[in-house]
């Protein structure tokens, strides 16, 4: 007998249709998988028969039984197929009505005991549904809430598969659970602001980078507080919205986290860390860091130690916000807009620079140190900061600096003029402004031209380091509240440029 069951398969975050098909016939004793389904999925004739036998019901004997997923000429992966074959195999042994199989979208996967486990992607396969028509979706409780975000659709909870097949036999037992009300939190960051001692200038510099977007590299000796005003960012960052968190949820999904994503991501891989993992990759071209950091912070202590190829590829990331992944079973393409914060040692001893101890490396080892981070590369960095020794007088001070809370009040208003300014557009912040926006909002008056005629000659800048300081100076003019660029605004993103901070005079 015949059966068809309909579930959802993925590919980076696109979803597409898969039909689960069972036929059992006389014959051998046999159970095929066919449609290029990977390990996961031809294991799951063992899961479903344990699950089938544990739930009360009869596994096929002594027949051959042979599941398709369709379409065939796409790779099927994964456990989330155990749910619709289980029930196919019912519907071909007569215990189910075909109808409702056909008429909704099952996903899961099969304890041994009959249960139903959570499965990745499920959030971009509803939205990939619902955009095909699919309305009703039964999925793991434990895959619920993100599932029920989707506006359109009625998402059906599923604890074990005994519950289901009673509810489709007409028992009854299962209610949709309501629509999850996607609402952007204001975490509790454990880094504030205010926590920074002396820095003024860095802070100032993170501000400016948060307001706009911008990828900051900081230089400093160790215990400057480099990692500390890094963590801390996402403390003045204005709050996700709504179509921002069901962006990252996706990513997050694919990437086999639960629930939902509703504060900006902040990740912090070791310099160990390889290519693929950065990046993404592996035989089923997952998400990287790059991703699973967009809409947030990326932040790479100790810049120079990672690898090269490492360092190389966040090149066209950084430029154009979306990686492209492409393994031999597939090829991906995710978003990867996120801030860049990077962290180094000014020289390899840490001391070039600092008021209390001697730097002992030499001219040479400074430039091969600093030589590790490429010219193109730096060009993708907006603001060059450094960080000096704090004094002991700011330690020992009692009273506290300027709160995160009041600095993402003047971020987020900058981020408004950014949101007005742009409109409907896909832009969002001043950073990812294309060369037309560029002309169109950053003009500069006869004196700022003079200034920046000047600044490029001498720092030999290239042009896509032109571009960028007319985008810092427009981020600071929007923090300053100006609709023009002044030669204030400019000067203060022409400071910085400077390369000093890697053993150079000026880029």
């Amino acid at each position: 007998m015949l059966s068809q069951a309909n579930s959802f398969g993925l590919t980076g975050l696109r979803g597409f249709p898969v039909k689960v098909e069972v036929y059992i016939s006389g014959g051998t004793n046999a159970y095929e998988t066919v449609g290029l389904p990977d390990a996961a999925v031809k294991e799951s004739k063992e899961r479903v028969r344990s699950a089938l036998k544990n739930s009360g019901f009869d596994f096929p004997g002594g027949l051959h039984v042979t599941v398709s997923l369709a379409p065939a000429d796409v790779r099927k992966e994964g456990s989330v197929y155990d749910l619709p074959i289980a029930l196919a195999l019912l519907s071909a042994e007569g215990m189910l009505k075909q109808a409702p199989l056909v008429r909704a979208v099952y996903l899961g996967e099969l304890a041994l005991n009959g249960d139903v486990r959570g499965v990745n992607g499920v959030l971009p396969m509803v939205i990939s549904a619902r955009e095909a028509g699919e309305s009703v979706f039964f999925v793991p409780r434990e895959n619920a809430a993100e599932a029920a975000c989707v506006d359109g659709v009625r998402i059906f909870p599923v604890d074990n598969l005994k519950q289901l097949v009673a509810f489709l036999q007409g028992e009854g037992g299962m209610e949709p659970v309501p629509r999850t009300v996607f609402v952007p939190e204001e975490a509790p960051y454990p880094w504030d602001f205010a926590d920074i001692k002396g820095q003024a200038a860095a802070k100032r510099a993170a501000e400016i980078a948060a307001a706009g977007g911008h990828n900051l590299l900081l230089s400093g000796t160790p215990g400057s507080g480099k990692t500390m005003l890094a963590r801390a960012l996402p403390s003045i960052l204005p709050p996700m919205t709504l179509a921002e968190c069901m962006e990252v949820t996706k990513i997050h999904s694919v990437a086999g986290y639960r629930g939902l994503v509703a504060t900006r991501p902040f990740r912090s891989p070791h310099h160990g860390a390889s290519a693929a993992a950065i990046t993404g990759g592996g035989p089923n071209a997952m998400p990287g860091e790059i991703s699973l950091a967009h809409m947030g912070v990326l932040f790479l202590d100790e810049f120079p130690e990672f690898q090269r190829d490492v360092l190389e590829s966040l090149r066209q990331p950084l430029e154009d916000g979306i990686v492209t992944v492409s393994r031999s079973r597939a090829s991906c393409t995710y978003p990867a807009s996120f801030m860049l914060v990077a962290a180094m040692n000014p020289c390899p001893c840490g001391n070039r620079g600092s008021r209390s101890k001697a730097c002992t490396c030499t001219p040479s080892q400074i430039q091969r140190y600093a030589r590790r981070i490429s010219g193109p590369l730096l060009d993708r960095i907006d603001m060059f900061i450094e960080m000096n020794d704090v004094p002991f007088e700011d330690l020992r001070g009692k009273g506290t600096g300027e709160p995160s809370n009041l600095i993402r009040q003047r971020v987020f208003a900058a981020r408004e003029r950014q949101r007005e300014r742009f409109g409907q557009d896909s832009t969002r912040t001043n950073a990812r402004m294309s060369i037309q926006e560029i002309e169109a909002y950053c003009p500069l008056d006869r004196g700022c031209q003079a200034m920046m005629e000047r600044a490029f000659r001498r720092m030999n800048l290239s042009a896509r380091a032109y571009q960028r300081l007319r985008k810092v100076a427009r981020t600071i003019a929007d923090l300053d509240g100006s609709a023009v660029i002044q030669e204030k605004h400019l000067g203060e993103a022409i400071r910085y440029r400077s390369l000093s901070i890697l053993g150079e005079s000026d880029l």
